[in-house]
């Protein structure tokens, strides 16, 4: 048996198999005798194309049938491995002959589109392998993007099993590559023989002479050759190969993709910060991102992957931060492009633009703005860049860059970009600089979520600058070690100062964004604790920056707790009074335009009772004087906001409450007096200052004046505030005089009713009729019960019927309340009236009416549901047990029936029934045995109610199977029975 160094080396003395092509001349086994029959009919018939193509299938079905017989050859792996289909005998005779029938068929049709594929395919089977075949499910989109054709031409992409190497078969690559060659010099407009060539470049042992060079000038021929709308299949391959190359070639291929459509820009900048061949390119990432992201703010671009132009510049600030020493500059480049830019700033502030002339053509006006330079088809073109020009080597201003693409425009993002900004001097080294950076993005942001962001960054950065310190001073010693310890205290120092200035950082935070926040000012008051220097310039800070008009609420108290800090002694209590300050600053506070009259009337009144508590009496009266000075135009509007509120501060009740209050603690009844009398014109008061005032001049034995002020108070108001007034009034009235002046009480109450509503006249009532009950005369009371039943509103009126029988009852006797009583039922509602029934049928019973009694409840009976109103049937199932007959028991049993009835053919049954399923009520149970109504008398009578004429009937049967108890004298009366 041959070794495998033998047989290998003679496969590779066979190679190259098709170069020169193979003819029976130089390659005498490639026709058989069997084969004889076939070129005699070929030779007589050269330009028949159906005599070529079976020749040529019949000779590949028997070649395939042959290698099937066959089966798998011995070979050693190594000899596949180089050889891939060729290492077979066979299999090279095969592809000699099958090569020399598709050349000789070939000359006789050049310009056979089926017979050139046919060939190539042939050929890429013996050279690439065998083709994997995918199974896609779905189709694909009909105008896809170059960033989704890329994805799924990935998927796409030809996979092969074996091959020939490159090395090896060398000359079968190159031929291959030369029939492709001459196929396109017959057929250059075929698109499907363009993309078959293609695919071998990207075939594993594909030689590299054929994968780079000559690859890259084919792609190029393709893209000359083939007209633009198919490009795109083109282009989808060229990046594709351009990305498994690596280095210029995918830049350089990339590049000139982008000119055309900028829409993979992304996609090329994470190859170039991932190449997989090459080194990665940072700095051109970094300006493509940066190109994308200004465009992207200027809606010039929009990002394939749904990225808003915060993202893009997001994914520039990742670039830098992960390459910082690759991209930006560092300090002294960074302070003098920051020093260049000022000045290019400041000279362009101070120069003055030339005249440009209105039209340069007459056709086109330009109203304002120096002219800007439009393409041919009127876009604006943007001036050249460096920062944007990926071509270019200079590096990136980062500090810049930052300030005027981020800070400027991403103002609620500022967080994520000052902690990327210092991250990238921290990746540098420049730790001072980072902290610089970190202090300014603490002083600057204005939302608390950016603050904790920036300040998280900050804490983490000195902490883990102290660890690494900590870790250097364990290592060493000697004089390295102190010197080390030294600035190891000084960083620990800078941490526990950060955490203790955190407070303070989070309330400027605040403050920046609304600076007349009150309560933050007063927060950060609370914040100095006892430090009385830093509280009284907090407190000067706050009051100069507040604007009164837009501050938020209780804007009065910063100046009234200011005063108080300075009356007390400070915070501690610890230094001495200065009342002088606490004066100069409420004094100030006063002349301050608040957004509330209020406000202004509790600074006056706060200082009223400053000097109050330091016995200043007269002192606080001046105040409330100056307060309360009455203009000499009063008929200003208390709500019209557009003046002033020290214009609109006299009618202030507040003011005068408190002045009012004041004078009557500490001065004397007149001027107590003329106080009231000021509020009353200028028609301020309310009800309390009204009863107040005549409660005032009760305690000083001025009860006439304190009746004329309860006349003038129910002058001023109307109901229903006018209704307390007279409540009051009224009682007073009464307690002091009685029934001596009966006349005028008696008027005073036809005054208050008059204009008094039906739901508040109630009270009212009652209090006129008990003055005429115990001063007057009891026909007057009734009369007055009887108007007031008339007038109280339906809610009320049973509650007054029920008072005005029982005082007539009192009154007239039980005989007097019939009339009563057949008013109410006409007038009252459908329930209540049952309940006055019952009552009314109460009466006629205790009076001997027993027929009266009944036809009340008859009536009656007409509103109650039986299944509702239980307790109206109960009672009267007594009445009739206790006074009836036989006959009236029957009766009302009907009467129950029809009323049952009527009840369930209306639409109020529904109603009925879940207002009895909410009140709980059921039929009469007991132990589970359901009586009829006979039976329940007869329970509740302890015995039966009438006796039989006639043997008793049989005893009932239970609703449980049971027997009942047997009574002799029961009868027997049907609920269905009339």
């Amino acid at each position: 048996m041959p070794s495998r160094a033998s047989v290998l080396d003679e496969a590779i003395a066979e190679l190259p198999l098709t170069f020169p092509i193979p003819n029976p001349k130089s390659h005498g086994s490639l026709i058989t005798v069997k084969d004889l029959h076939r070129e005699e009919d070929l030779l007589r018939n050269p330009h028949s194309f159906r005599a070529w193509w079976s020749a040529i299938t019949t000779t590949r079905e028997a070649i395939n049938a042959q290698q099937k017989l066959e089966g798998p050859l011995d070979l050693p792996e190594e000899i596949v491995a180089l050889l891939g289909p060729l290492a077979a005998p066979s299999a090279r005779l095969s592809f000699q002959r099958l090569t020399y029938m598709y050349e000789a068929a070939l000359s006789q049709f050049p310009n056979s589109f089926k017979l050139w594929k046919s060939y190539l395919t042939f050929r890429l089977s013996f050279v690439v392998g065998k083709l994997e075949i995918k199974k896609r499910a779905g189709g694909k989109k009909k105008f896809p993007t170059m960033h989704e054709a890329l994805e799924d031409e990935k998927e796409d992409l030809e996979q092969w099993h074996g091959g020939l190497d490159g090395v090896v078969g060398w000359e079968e690559w190159k031929s291959l590559v030369a029939a492709f060659e001459r196929a396109l010099m017959w057929l250059p407009k075929l698109p499907r023989l363009w993309l078959m060539y293609l695919s071998i470049f990207n075939h594993p042992s594909c030689p590299p002479p054929l994968a780079y060079a000559h690859a890259r000038h084919t792609y190029d021929r393709a893209l000359r050759t083939l007209p633009p709308s198919l490009h795109s299949r083109l282009w989808v391959r060229y990046l594709l190969w351009a990305e498994t190359r690596g280095g210029a070639t995918t830049v350089a291929v990339f590049r000139r993709y982008l000119t055309v459509d900028p829409s993979i820009t992304e996609y090329f900048t994470a190859l170039l910060l991932a190449p997989r061949q090459s080194a990665p390119r940072p700095l051109e990432a970094a300006k493509l991102l940066l190109s994308l992201a200004r465009k992207a703010a200027r809606g010039e671009y929009a990002s394939p992957e749904g990225k808003s132009p915060y993202q893009l510049l997001g994914d520039w600030i990742e670039v830098v931060e992960n390459f910082s020493e690759e991209v930006g500059f560092d300090i002294d480049d960074t302070d003098a492009s920051n020093d260049a830019i000022a000045r290019s700033e400041d000279e362009t502030t101070n120069t003055v633009q030339e005249v440009e002339p209105v039209s340069s053509d007459g056709k086109l006006i330009r109203f304002a703005g120096p002219a800007i330079p439009v393409t041919a088809d009127g876009k604006e073109t943007r001036p050249y860049d460096e920062d944007e020009d990926p071509k270019s080597t200079r590096k990136l201003n980062i500090e810049h860059i930052i300030r005027k693409d981020g800070l400027t425009v991403y103002k609620d993002q500022a967080g994520r970009l000052w902690t990327g900004l210092a991250a990238y001097w921290l990746k540098r080294g420049e730790f001072d600089r980072a902290k610089e950076t970190f202090e300014q993005g603490i002083g600057c942001v204005v939302t608390m979520r950016d603050f904790t962001q920036i300040f998280d960054a900050y804490a983490e950065f000195l902490e883990s600058l102290s660890s690494a310190l900590l870790e250097e001073v364990d290592d060493e010693e000697g004089d390295e070690k102190a010197d080390d310890m030294d600035e190891l205290d000084l960083r620990m120092k800078e941490f526990e100062d950060l955490m203790d200035r955190r407070p303070f950082l989070a309330n400027d935070v605040v403050l920046r964004r609304n600076p007349n926040d009150v309560q933050q000012w007063e927060k950060r008051v609370a914040l100095w604790g006892e430090d009385d220097t830093k509280i009284a310039e907090t407190y000067s800070k706050a009051l100069e920056t507040i604007n009164p008009r837009k501050a938020t609420a209780n804007f009065h108290r910063l100046y009234v707790n200011f005063a108080r800090f300075y009356e007390d002694g400070g915070t501690a209590k610890q230094a001495e009074t200065d009342l002088d300050s606490a004066r100069k600053i409420l004094d100030k506070g006063t002349k301050v335009n608040f957004r509330a009259v209020e406000d202004l009337a509790e600074v006056w009144c706060e200082w009223a009772e400053m000097e109050l508590r330091h016995d200043n009496y007269d002192e606080a009266v001046r105040v409330m004087q100056r307060a309360a000075a009455i203009p000499k135009n009063p008929k200003i509007n208390y709500h019209d906001h557009t003046l002033s509120a020290q214009a609109r501060l006299f009618k202030s009740l507040k003011l005068w409450s408190f002045y009012v209050d004041l004078e009557e603690s500490i001065g004397t009844v007149e001027s107590t007096k003329a106080i009231y009398d000021k509020i009353l014109e200028l028609r301020i008061a309310n009800a309390q200052i009204i009863i107040n005032y005549a409660a005032f001049l009760e305690e000083n034995k001025y009860f006439e004046e304190s009746f004329k002020a309860y006349e003038r108070g129910v002058e001023l108001f109307t109901f229903p505030v006018s209704y307390e007034i007279w409540n009051v009034y009224l009682s007073k009235f009464v307690k002091r005089y009685g029934g001596s002046k009966i006349e005028r009480a008696r008027d005073l109450f036809e005054q208050a009713l008059e204009k008094c509503p039906p739901n508040l006249a109630k009270h009212l009532f009652l209090m006129y009729a008990k003055l005429e009950e115990e001063h007057g005369l009891a026909k007057r009371s009734m009369n007055i019960f009887e108007r007031a039943t008339q007038v109280v509103p339906d809610t009320n009126k049973f509650e007054m019927y029920t008072i005005y029988i029982a005082k007539a009852t009192a009154n007239y006797g039980l005989t007097a309340t019939r009339p009563i009583y057949q008013r109410a039922i006409e007038v009252l509602p459908n329930q209540q009236t049952a309940e006055m029934c019952l009552r009314f049928a109460a009466l006629e019973r205790k009076l001997g009416e027993i027929d009266r009694a009944r036809a009340i409840y008859a009536h009656a009976s007409q509103f109650c549901d039986p299944r509702v109103n239980p307790k109206f049937w109960s009672q009267w199932n007594s009445f009739e047990i206790e006074t009836g007959s036989e006959d009236t028991f029957r009766e009302m049993l009907r009467i129950k029936r029809s009323v049952q009835a009527q009840f369930n053919t209306e639409a109020s049954y529904l109603t009925a029934q879940t207002a009895a399923a909410r009140q709980g009520i059921k039929q009469a149970e007991e132990d589970g045995q359901t009586q009829d109504a006979m039976a329940l008398a007869e329970k509740q009578a302890k015995g039966p109610a009438f006796v039989a004429a006639q043997k008793a009937g049989p005893p009932r049967a239970e609703s449980n199977g049971t027997a009942a108890a047997q009574n002799a004298d029961e009868i027997q009366i049907s609920d269905e029975e009339d």
